[in-house]
């Protein structure tokens, strides 16, 4: 049975959600109170869609339960329930994920961070293609992607990338993909046609706001210097790249990609937020570690996570076991959709069970 109480609360916010749209709000409150009625607004329809199909169903048992029914109403009545059952059963399910409490981070903006790890030029190269799978991806949510630093490999791709991804619920799909990415191919280098195993780490970090963590001046340096890189575009020849040390914790930041120092400073500290954030974040989950049965979403970078199996044009994500045969789908961020809605399923029926427990 679902808490009724709760059903209540739902459907009294929704009330109130409508009634201050209607009250002549400032924009950024109106826009606020809009998404959080969108998000209400199905959970609502559910909630009364399942009162009604209770109350039929107690009807419907009433009458099958009456001697005095006619045997034809009665068969009708009986060849009905099970139908009706189903449809409670599966809104119950939809209404219970709905009250499932919600990361705070999740409607936050992202940091993606990519490193190249084991694999010299290779690891490079497939950083630069995990990027390009998420800029795709990103782009099919309608999503805004911005490169806040990168550094480039020798022979192409990104020994680093930290990139800006900006969109409604970007965090709460992302999140899953943090940890040890491995791919399995044979490089253009290699003349005997040998399959080469290098490997990148992704982070995902929520875009914290000020009013999330308090960041004193006095606990910073700030250096401003030259852009590094190969050359081209993403190098300028004034002071404007931005490096901050946070020196309570010893985390460092670089933001060279803008021309002005002064946009490069606020990304640098809107990165450094969301550092700083990650990183207490991190230390509650190691915390509460023991006590968990998975990984999922705890952000543990130290475990290989996914393999991309070029020869076999195989990806598996190694934490829920599924393996799809549609690699060049996936690497063209088409795919991907896939394995992430898997991830969130999954978290979710442990967050369900836990409710449970």
């Amino acid at each position: 049975m679902l808490p009724e109480h709760k059903l209540d609360a739902l459907l009294d916010r929704h009330a109130v959600v409508e009634r201050e749209l209607s009250s002549g709000l400032a924009a950024d409150a109106f826009v606020r109170l809009s998404r959080e009625h969108a998000e209400l607004s199905p959970v609502v329809e559910a909630i009364k869609i399942y009162r009604a199909a209770e109350a039929e169903l107690s009807d419907l048992d009433a009458i099958i339960a009456d001697p005095a029914t006619e045997p034809d109403m009665r068969r009708m009545a009986e060849a009905e329930r099970p139908v009706l059952t189903e449809r409670k059963t599966r809104l119950e399910q939809m209404i219970r994920l709905a009250l499932i409490p919600k990361d705070a981070m999740d409607d936050h903006n992202a940091i993606l961070e990519i490193r190249a790890g084991t694999g010299g030029d290779e690891a490079a190269l497939f950083a630069g293609d995990l990027y390009r799978m998420y800029e795709r991806y990103a782009a099919k949510q309608g999503w805004k992607t911005e490169i806040i630093s990168i550094s480039e490999g020798s022979k192409g791709g990104f020994k680093e990338v930290v990139a800006e991804v900006s969109g409604r619920g970007v965090f709460a799909k992302l999140k899953f993909e943090s940890g040890v990415h491995r791919v399995q191919r044979v490089p253009d280098t290699e003349a005997s046609g040998r399959v080469h195993t290098s490997a990148a780490t992704v982070a995902v970090l929520p875009q914290v706001e000020d009013v999330d963590i308090d960041i004193k001046d006095s606990d910073l340096k700030i250096d401003t210097m030259r852009a590094q890189g190969a050359g081209g575009q993403h190098v300028n020849k004034t002071e404007s790249a931005i490096r901050i040390t946070h020196m309570p914790s010893g985390i460092i930041v670089f933001v060279q990609e803008e021309r002005s120092q002064h946009k490069n400073r606020a990304k640098a500290m809107a990165y450094l937020r969301s550092k700083l954030y990650e990183a207490e974040r991190s230390k509650r989950d190691s915390e509460r570690a023991a006590d968990r049965k998975s990984q999922i979403g705890s952000g543990d970078r130290s475990e290989r996570i996914r393999t991309y199996n070029f020869p076999q044009g195989r990806v598996t994500d190694h934490r829920i076991n599924l393996t799809l045969y549609k690699l060049p789908q996936v690497m063209e961020g088409e795919a991907l959709d896939e394995i992430i809605d898997a991830l969130i399923t999954e978290h979710q029926a442990e967050l369900l069970a836990s409710e449970v427990a």
